[in-house]
């Protein structure tokens, strides 16, 4: 009997021990949320700065025409992580019905259009880097799916008739200018001709998703849905469950690394677009077996805290932090609108477990991957940098945790 009270004793010690690893969900995630937008916001200037004198100009209108101009602030750059953090920004406003939120996305998309005319000039007359020229490049989907889906998140409520002419120009770029092999598929030219990279699956579907749901343009919803099923085909690795970087259309070959974060962006565009197809659109059930396919393949790889490595089936690999928030808010959504069972709920709370630890006192992040291109050296995924709060995962981050801020709202148990 006394042995029996004793089983009792300690299960009931960790039950309580379980429960204390979850402080109330709304409040700490919330906070969290709070501190890393405001640390952006805190820094974002909406200026222009002379990177020879280090003088800032809130106009541009009497600048002159030379190399060393730059938005001061990386959040206002014309960047693809960029449009992120402006749709994570949107997400967060809808979720805690706060519109200082939605008013940062606002004013972040207007800087870039204030000051067109200026930057236009500068990239015209070619002097140089200024964070703003892949807004007039317009050669890989890098310059405008990202950057044009936040726009798109922005234009929903402050529909501005020259964010519109941006957009339908960056759409007839996606649809008609943009390379591709000879099965359709997007792909680069740089550094290898007819190269297909993962991340581009979120660099177009997204923008072309929006794009749909603005119009009604059925042909929008089409060629997402077939860049996704092109792409699991080119670089989906039925073995290992989970995704190549790249898939090298000159010799045949798919790269040698499954990194994290193109993973994540794979199923942040699946996201993407079945958060905006049409019910009735003829191949909406082969994406949801696509998107659950790469869930569960996935869910196989988090570690223990939470996370996810930065080259997912190489656990020697360091643990990062924007992948995991992907996938963190990829599960959590797919919960949320009913694509996937429930019982994936935990796998997307100890995800954001992980990523919350991450995250500092004053908002910023750690352990965030720098940009990334494609290697055939898996060393050079391993050894990339994680500067501290790299804006790379800042837009996902906002994401997952205003998924699971819903999540929780639904009644996810504590223990398990």
């Amino acid at each position: 009997m006394k042995a029996f009270y004793s089983l009792i004793l300690m299960l009931a010690a960790c039950a309580l021990s379980a429960q204390q690893k979850h402080p109330d969900p709304k409040q700490n995630i919330e906070r969290l949320l709070r501190n890393v937008a405001g640390n952006i916001m805190q820094n974002t200037s909406y200026r222009i700065v002379d990177t020879e004198t280090g003088k800032l100009y809130a106009s541009s209108e009497s600048l002159p025409v030379k190399s060393g101009y730059r938005p001061a602030s990386p959040y206002n750059e014309w960047i693809y992580e960029n449009g992120v953090l402006n749709i994570g920004f949107m997400a967060l406003a809808s979720q805690l019905r706060d519109a200082t939120y939605s008013d940062y996305a606002k004013k972040n998309v207007s800087f870039a259009f204030d000051h067109d005319a200026f930057f236009k000039k500068l990239y015209d007359a070619k002097t140089g880097d200024t964070g703003m020229e892949q807004k007039y490049r317009l050669a890989l989907l890098d310059d405008c799916g990202a950057m044009g889906a936040g726009v798109l998140a922005v234009y929903a409520i402050d529909a501005q008739k020259r964010y519109r002419a941006y957009l339908d120009s960056a759409a007839y770029y996606v649809m008609h200018k943009e390379k591709r092999l000879k099965d359709g598929t997007f792909s680069r030219i740089v550094p290898y001709d007819m190269t297909v990279w993962a991340d581009d699956l979120y660099m177009s579907v997204p923008f072309l998703a929006r794009m749909g749901a603005l119009t009604g343009d059925v042909r929008y919803f089409d060629e997402a849905a077939r860049q996704v099923i092109l792409f699991n085909e080119h670089l989906w690795d039925e073995r290992h469950e989970l995704f190549y970087h790249a898939w090298y259309d000159d010799i045949g070959q798919n790269g040698v690394a499954h990194w994290g974060r193109c993973n994540g962006w794979v199923v942040m565009a699946q996201v993407e677009l079945l958060a905006q197809l049409p019910a009735d659109h003829p191949q909406r059930a082969e994406l949801l077996q696509l998107f659950l396919r790469q869930i569960v393949g996935y869910s196989r790889y988090q570690d223990a805290s939470g996370l996810w490595h930065q080259l997912l089936d190489k656990p020697d690999t360091y643990l990062e932090t924007s992948v995991s928030a992907m996938f963190t808010y990829a599960i959590a959504k797919g919960v949320n609108e009913g694509w996937i069972d429930e019982r994936y709920e935990y796998v997307a709370a100890q995800g954001w477990e992980g990523v919350a630890i991450r995250i500092l006192a004053d908002g910023q992040v750690e352990g965030i991957c720098m940009g990334t291109g494609i290697s055939t050296a898996v060393s050079y995924y391993a050894n990339r940098p994680t500067p501290l709060n790299d804006i790379h995962g800042l837009g996902a981050i906002l994401l997952a945790g205003s998924e699971m801020l819903k999540l929780y709202a639904k009644g996810i148990p504590f223990l398990w």
